[in-house]
C-alpha cells in the first residue's frame, strides 16, 4: 500500500523565504521585523523564523511607505488600526448571521 503525502505549506518561513516572497531585501525583512512591523520568533541558533503571513504583511508596509509616505511609526498605528477594522468587521459579520 502506497500512501501519497499532499504538500503542506510551512507553518513558519526563515528570512529568506520571506525576503524573496516580498521581494525585498533580508536586511530590510530583518529591520521591519525589530522595528515591531513583522511578528517573528528565533530559534535555538538565533535564526529569524516568520509565520506565513508575513510577506504579505511586507508589501502592506512597503505600499504604504511608499504611497502614503507614512514614517515606520505611523505604518505600525495604521496596521494596528486595520487589524482592529478587521476584526470588527468578522464580529458585526457573526452578529449579522445570528439575527437573521
Amino acid at each position: 500500500m502506497t500512501v501519497s503525502l499532499l504538500p503542506v505549506r510551512p507553518a513558519r518561513l526563515d528570512l529568506g523565504a520571506v525576503a524573496s516572497q516580498s521581494g525585498l531585501h533580508p536586511e530590510l525583512v530583518a529591520r521591519f521585523a525589530d522595528l515591531g512591523l513583522v511578528p517573528w520568533t528565533t530559534d535555538a541558533a538565533g535564526r529569524m523564523w516568520f509565520t506565513p503571513a508575513a510577506p504579505a504583511q511586507i508589501r502592506r508596509i512597503v505600499r504604504l511607505h511608499a504611497d502614503l509616505a507614512l514614517n515606520y511609526a505611523a505604518i505600525a498605528l495604521v496596521l494596528d488600526l486595520l487589524d482592529r477594522i478587521d476584526a470588527l468587521e468578522g464580529e458585526r459579520r457573526i452578529l449579522d448571521t445570528e439575527g437573521t
